[in-house]
């Protein structure tokens, strides 16, 4: 019965709060699919993000160890004000969820507030994103895989092991790439490869239809 549950908390990824910040092995760069997010939390919650044709926004830029990853630690930088966190809404969705990912994983950079943000920019720009996405006209069901081929597609210089994708509630959710400190890519730990299965994930279009005039 020891050695059960001994294997069942080594399988199981290894979060830490409060470390040290500036201690990770890389970055993980999450692009979430914003009509997913809508659909499931954000119009419920009210959030102007909905309000908006957005395809893939900047759910954050995350410090990631071989196994598990830390979170708000205590940084020695004072915390983003309004004009920081507002200045990243156009990528982020809104200046709420720019604060967050500061508190929570910024802070254990070890960067200060500007500058995560700053990378986290640089980051998000340098990733193509797949144009045929964004053009979807309908809502569409399509395997999981695909969605990654596209990315791999738009990105040559990526790799499978670079890549995962994720799904929720039976639809495509994140696109998750490795980076490395100089936000070069690299492959991705066991604790961050979550690649979804679904053949049939839903993918609703960043522009709602229009409707119809009377």
């Amino acid at each position: 019965m020891r050695w059960c549950l001994l294997l069942l908390l080594t399988a199981l990824p290894a979060r830490a709060e409060g470390e040290r910040p500036g201690r990770f092995d890389y970055y993980v760069l999450a692009l979430s699919w914003s009509p997913t997010w809508c659909a499931l939390e954000g119009r419920a919650e009210g959030s102007p993000q909905c309000d908006r044709a957005l395809g893939w926004v900047l759910h954050g830029l995350w410090p990631q160890n071989r196994r598990g990853w830390p979170s708000y630690c205590p940084s020695p930088h004072p915390a983003p004000d309004r004009r920081q966190t507002a200045a990243m809404a156009d990528i982020m969705g809104t200046s709420g969820l720019a604060w967050h990912q500061w508190r929570k994983h910024g802070s254990c950079t070890g960067l200060p507030a500007t500058e995560y943000f700053a990378l986290s920019r640089r980051a998000f720009e340098s990733l193509a994103k797949p144009a045929a996405l964004d053009r979807l006209a309908a809502p569409v069901t399509l395997p999981a895989t695909l969605v990654e081929e596209a990315f791999l597609q738009a990105n040559p210089g990526l790799a499978p092991d670079m890549l995962t994708i994720t799904c929720r509630a039976g639809r495509i959710q994140e696109a998750r790439l490795c980076l490395s400190k100089d936000l070069e890519p690299v492959p991705c730990g066991l604790d961050v490869v979550k690649d979804c299965q679904l053949r049939d994930a839903l993918l609703d279009p960043a522009r709602p239809a229009e409707t119809p005039r009377p």
